[in-house]
């Protein structure tokens, strides 16, 4: 019965009390939750940077490759020009979504380089230094693979994060945005270029 003989000033001060207390759990859970997408977001970006690595070990590879098949191709100058541009492109794109697509462009003209390679000038098979090169070229190309999963695992986790509620909340307050996945339009390009002239 006491209870119910709460004054008015009891009664406000219960309130108030029950106010902070919510203010404060909300306040730890906000820290906590922006804590927990600053660290994804950070996972993201050092994924991306990983995959960027290699990437950027295949840019340098690749004029070697051009150059040793140009000895043997000297024909084919619109192909090799066009790796070239791809690679400039690639490695001068900045922001994920510029570099998905400069991929795509690199990856469909490296393909089709190798294609004609193997297809016209069968001799090059017999080239050590070609060999070695497209040894390489392959070895990177599974790297990226690898690098590109762990990076949409990582962007996946990330979107999730600033999609769903209450989370959303926190990373709208962030300004986070979506990340675009690295992924391949091509079906035929989600399987990594191989190079072996057997």
């Amino acid at each position: 019965m006491q209870f119910l003989s709460l004054s008015g000033g009891a009664i406000a001060g219960i309130a108030v009390g029950a106010a902070a207390f919510l203010l404060i759990v909300f306040g730890i859970w906000y820290v906590i939750s922006k804590n927990g997408l600053i660290s994804l977001k950070n996972d993201v970006e050092e994924s991306y940077s990983a995959m960027d690595v290699g990437m950027k070990k295949r840019y340098d590879l690749i004029p070697n490759l051009v150059a040793t098949c140009k000895g043997y191709a000297k024909h084919e100058s619109e192909t090799f020009s066009n790796v070239a541009r791809a690679r400039n492109n690639a490695m001068s794109a900045v922001n994920p979504v510029d570099k998905i697509s400069a991929e795509r462009e690199l990856n469909v003209t490296i393909r089709t380089m190798m294609s004609m390679v193997r297809e016209q000038y069968p001799e090059l098979k017999a080239d050590r230094q070609f060999v070695n090169l497209s040894n390489q070229l392959e070895i990177l190309e599974e790297e990226i693979a690898r690098s590109r999963k762990y990076y949409n695992a990582k962007v996946k986790m990330l979107n999730n994060k600033i999609e769903k509620f209450p989370s959303s909340f926190v990373a709208g307050k962030m300004r986070l945005e979506r990340r675009p996945y690295f992924e391949l339009d091509d079906i035929s390009e989600r399987i990594a270029p191989r190079v072996s002239f057997d």
